[in-house]
């Protein structure tokens, strides 16, 4: 018998296709605005002004301060410069230092906003604000947060580098493995996120031999696009609060840390949930998905430990007192000491513990 559930579906337009940046000015004018404010990082300012010149007149700016973790000082500046602009709606494009940017401007002013994502982070798709303040990472939700359209275009992610397009997708993956086991989870979306995991899993090795290969950016993008729908419509649990205070709180890069702790929060909590170690073994076509997943990440060239970021293991006691300052909850409890196990594995960057089906009765 099918359990009982709550579905409740995300309200945004989502434009997806190649060469879908030419519909941006016609995606403003159906929000009946006038004025947009343009978001980017500094590294992506070319970016940001071609979506400028496609908007023409209908440009009112182009602010590209955004950085990493959403930093509360930098929503002030920019803040001043959309209101000094006189803007209307708010367009990012970029990762998810634009996007997190362009939804903390929303949140605060109101005003609509329009994602166009360059990588596969996801959170284009979330009512979910990420933002530091004082060295700390702290997240809200709330239905003001949610861009009213997002625009996906292949041709845009051509341009990511490998190694940011390959951490990118794990982080993607991460969103879509634990809403296997969220609280409020449902079929529904243990659908979407088992079908966006598979694309990632097949798309991201071949990005990484053929950077420019249409049908694996195609893949990668669908598959971002489908984990981003899970992130933004369930709970999630252990590992994202482990990457908020890791990445957050020591200034780590954000993919990195998602892709580098996945493996070892999976092996941690899929003991506790055989229904989703069942999803995972069909998603990524392996009987062990969390020694799956470490194993592409070395395939993929990316670093496999938070030693190879800058977090040692003196870092380790900071890091488990910010874990557990707030409840969150998580398919398997938690304490003090598992967390310190967690973060010394993910620091050596040793294989994570074997989850093996056949202890189970799926």
């Amino acid at each position: 018998m099918m359990p009982r559930f709550t579905f409740s579906g995300l309200p945004t337009r989502v434009v997806f296709g190649s060469r879908t940046i030419g519909s941006i000015g016609s995606e403003v004018e159906r929000l009946d605005r006038r004025r947009a404010f343009v978001v980017c990082s500094a590294a992506q300012q070319r970016e940001g002004e071609m979506v400028c010149d496609l908007l023409g007149r209908s440009c009112s700016d182009v602010y590209a301060g955004a950085v990493l973790h959403t930093p509360t000082s930098v929503t002030k500046d920019a803040m001043h410069a959309m209101v000094g602009a006189v803007s209307d709606c708010i367009v990012s494009i970029g990762g998810g230092s634009a996007i997190g940017l362009g939804k903390a401007l929303a949140l605060r002013t109101g005003i609509p906003q329009i994602c166009v994502p360059t990588t596969y982070a996801g959170s284009e798709m979330t009512p979910i604000l990420g933002q530091t303040e004082d060295a700390e990472k702290t997240t809200l939700a709330d239905p003001a947060i949610l861009p009213k359209t997002v625009i996906y275009d292949v041709e845009l992610t051509k341009s990511l580098p490998k190694r940011l397009a390959a951490a990118s997708g794990l982080n993607a993956i991460a969103h879509a493995a634990e809403a296997l086991y969220a609280q409020n989870g449902n079929p529904i979306i243990g659908l979407l996120a088992q079908e966006g995991i598979a694309a990632l899993i097949r798309s991201l090795p071949q990005i990484v031999s053929d950077p420019i290969a249409d049908q694996s950016r195609s893949d990668a993008l669908y598959g971002a696009w489908l984990c981003g729908v899970c992130l933004g419509s369930v709970g999630m649990a252990l590992h994202h609060k482990l990457c908020h205070v890791v990445a957050g709180s020591f200034d780590l890069p954000h993919a990195e840390t998602h892709a580098i702790l996945l493996p070892y929060a999976l092996a941690y909590n899929l003991e506790a949930t055989p229904t989703a170690l069942e999803a995972l073994r069909t998603a990524t076509g392996s009987n062990d998905p969390a020694r799956k997943i470490y194993d592409l990440s070395r395939a993929l060239d990316l670093p496999v430990s938070l030693g190879e970021l800058g977090f040692g293991e003196d870092n380790i006691d900071r890091a488990t007192t910010l874990t557990m300052k707030n409840s969150y909850w998580n398919p398997r409890p938690f304490d003090h000491s598992s967390i310190r196990e967690i973060l010394r594995a993910a620091c050596g960057g040793r294989p994570p513990k074997t989850v093996r089906v056949d202890d189970y009765r799926i």
